[in-house]
């Protein structure tokens, strides 16, 4: 079957987590998760034991899988499909046997291919190019090996970036990837920061901030997605006041010098009960943490525990909505986005900022 490059409309998540639970066919070729805590991407029908519920993404294409930073899962193989073109196959297992591999138009004529037929061929079958998949194979395991701590150099070697401007055309690609909706519609615009745990991109209009981000953030891709769907605007490069501003704003925080942010932010994006979510994550003091099951008894029903982790969960305003100050009940770290070890830095460095009598007193 060949893998669809128009998106449609996905049902809700906890239909599909249902359907992932039932290993229902109703969706194949149509939907895929992707599993946070292993980095990898499935059919909803995979055979392999099931993740909960708050470790789960939804996507309806491999292409996004893939330009989130997740590989194919070995058992259900969701980029295996019958009667597709032998080449595909072919260079996909040369992938497998070395991921790390910078694969070129030229190696590919070394190897007896034509590029142009190989690109066709990828493109018609799975919506992206052998390139470009090869290119999120190493994106995706830089993004792992910042996860687990590694330094931003040595994650931006290992993807093939020799400079922090490589990462900066990725970005570039990235925007300019954007799917257009319609015409004569309003512009996004983003812009990319660089901050002590690695750049972090942004999205604004002309006056509030719609996503703060860091750059390998698995989700990325399909966040400006949704965002563009969900305002029906585009994004493309450029600076408005509202960047202006949280740019300034995210140098004062991390010189330790302030944790105010009071660039006016979007959120009309989120359901009501995570607006309440990000507005109770918003009231948490700078230096103080809160577990997820605090929250839920703050909003007087203590079995909205696993309902707060997705609200949290669901927050595209990274470090100005401080979903990095809640942990869990026992006091350990929990998931993170960006990242555990980036949670524990802005931890410590906030606990560092209130002997100062610096507070988070949100966003009016």
């Amino acid at each position: 079957m060949v893998e669809r490059v128009m998106l449609f409309d996905l049902p809700n998540e906890d239909t599909l987590y249902d359907a992932l639970i039932a290993r229902s066919s109703n969706y194949e070729g149509l939907a895929y998760v992707c599993v946070k805590t292993t980095g990898i991407f499935c059919r909803l029908t995979c055979p392999a034991r099931k993740p909960k519920r708050e470790n789960t993404l939804f996507y309806d294409c491999i292409a996004t899988c893939m330009q989130s930073g997740f590989r194919p899962c070995r058992r259900c193989k969701p980029l295996e499909q019958p009667g597709r073109e032998p080449v595909i196959d072919e260079l996909l297992n040369a992938l497998d046997r070395d991921p790390a591999a910078r694969w070129t138009e030229d190696d590919l004529v070394r190897k007896g291919y034509d590029p142009s037929t190989v690109r066709r061929a990828f493109k018609r079958s799975l919506g992206m190019t052998f390139l470009d998949i090869a290119r999120c194979r190493r994106l995706g395991e830089a993004a792992r090996q910042l996860a687990a701590g590694a330094r931003v150099i040595d994650a931006q070697f290992e993807a093939g970036y020799e400079s922090a401007s490589g990462f900066r055309a990725a970005f570039q690609r990235l925007i300019r990837a954007a799917p257009v909706l319609s015409q004569n519609r309003e512009l996004l615009f983003a812009d990319w920061f660089d901050t002590p745990l690695g750049p972090m991109v942004a999205v604004a209009d002309q006056t509030h901030l719609h996503l703060l981000e860091f750059h390998d953030r698995k989700g990325l891709p399909a966040e400006l997605d949704s965002l563009q769907r969900k305002t029906r605007s585009a994004v493309a490069t450029g600076r408005t006041k509202a960047l202006d501003q949280i740019e300034a704003e995210l140098a004062a925080y991390f010189e330790g010098r302030s944790a105010m942010f009071r660039t006016p932010l979007a959120l009309a994006g989120g359901t009501a009960f995570e607006r309440e979510v990000w507005k109770r994550l918003m009231g948490i003091p700078v230096g103080e943490t809160r577990a997820y099951g605090d929250l839920a008894r703050e909003m007087e029903n203590p079995q909205l525990v696993r309902a707060v982790g997705r609200a949290n969960g669901a927050n595209r305003l990274s470090i100005v909505i401080p979903c990095h100050r809640v942990i869990g009940a026992d006091g350990s770290l929990t998931g993170y986005g960006g990242g555990l070890w980036r949670k524990q830095w802005l931890l410590r460095h906030e606990g560092k900022m209130r002997p100062k009598g610096l507070f988070m007193e949100g966003v009016q």
